[in-house]
């Protein structure tokens, strides 16, 4: 499988499989496999249930594979645990820190756990609660905190020790518009000026557009489809014109029905179904046929669009289960998990 610009990967995930056992066995991720480039932003998503979090799970280590291999740096997450976690950050909106102690206090313990120097740890707790705007929080106890700034210690906490690779699930959720724009910012600096390699779950599509390299997604624990947002997206949905026609509205009906496009008229208001790279082309019929219009707008397919057809064809298919793990988080407190 081809990561971003043919760069070594450093997450490989090979025929990964979690099935939780009981009366009736289910079957979170089937037979998985993918892999995370050097300075990629690969999205991870798919409807609720699909198996996200504990794929996520599994590659923390908090959650044991039953069957499949994780490999980070080409060595094996089951036998060199501890050296690899200790080069993966991990945040999550839905996972908590220790209530009672306050914010630097808790970053301070994990940067001892990463065995960064006192210098370095209060250097970095400094520098990163001044990025996400909460550095006169730092002696605040996390339950006195809102869960956006929540949120955003967490994401401290995970480039703490400016990790190789970073998995960030829900990284902007509860997140005022500004503020996430910011972290978005961020995302992309550690990709690009620290190399870093990031797993990116979210259910803002446009987020996902802006960050992310290449989507993958899930379906019942499958991978359903792989690529770039714009693919996907191109994939899911036509390209729609939309035109407020001032003259020549028969002519501009006729030549859609002519090119075999979808069409809607309402009024002057004509919107029609097109490929992207036939509009050149109509739009020079439209003036040759004396077509005039007061407006015109595009709307291109977007990976919204692909979520959406994704989710109805898996609402469509019976046999959908839940994904065990997404009612649980891996916790702060699993002995040199580093990445939790």
């Amino acid at each position: 499988m081809q990561v971003r610009g043919e760069l070594a990967a450093v997450l490989t995930v090979t025929k990964l499989t979690k099935v939780y056992r009981g009366r009736k066995p289910v079957t979170a991720v089937d037979n998985l496999t993918f892999e995370l480039g050097r300075g990629e932003i690969l999205g991870l998503l798919g409807p609720n249930g699909a198996g996200k979090t504990t794929t996520i799970q599994m590659l923390l280590s908090t959650l044991k594979p039953t069957t499949g291999r994780i490999e980070y740096f080409g060595k094996s997450l089951a036998q060199d645990r501890e050296s690899i976690l200790a080069l993966v950050g991990y945040a999550s909106a839905y996972s908590k820190l220790p209530s009672h102690l306050a914010v630097e206090e808790n970053l301070d313990v994990f940067g001892r756990l990463y065995g960064m120097p006192g210098h370095a740890r209060k250097e970095r707790t400094k520098e990163l609660l001044t990025r996400f705007g909460v550095w006169d929080l730092r002696r605040r106890t996390m339950a006195g905190l809102s869960a956006g700034q929540t949120t955003r210690v967490m994401l401290a906490k995970a480039f703490l020790a400016r990790p190789r690779v970073a998995l960030l699930d829900e990284p902007t959720a509860s997140l005022d518009p500004d503020i996430a724009h910011e972290v978005r910012d961020f995302v992309r600096a550690q990709r690009d000026e620290a190399g870093a390699s990031i797993l990116y779950t979210s259910h803002n599509m446009d987020e996902v557009a802006e960050v992310c390299d290449r989507v993958l997604f899930l379906d019942r624990g499958k991978i359903a489809a792989v690529g770039t947002p714009e693919e996907l997206a191109a994939s899911a949905a036509s390209t729609r014109m939309q035109f407020t026609v001032e003259q020549g509205l028969d002519h501009l009906i006729h030549s859609a029905e002519a090119w075999s496009l979808d069409v809607t008229v309402e009024r002057q208001t004509v919107e029609v179904e097109i490929d992207e790279h036939h509009i050149a082309a109509f739009l020079q019929e439209l003036a040759r046929k004396a077509v005039t219009y007061t407006r015109i707008s595009v709307f291109k397919p977007t990976l919204e669009d692909y979520f959406i057809m994704l989710a109805r064809r898996s609402n469509g298919n019976a046999g959908g289960e839940e994904d065990p793990a997404a009612s649980s988080t891996p916790s702060a407190g699993n002995g040199r998990a580093l990445g939790s």
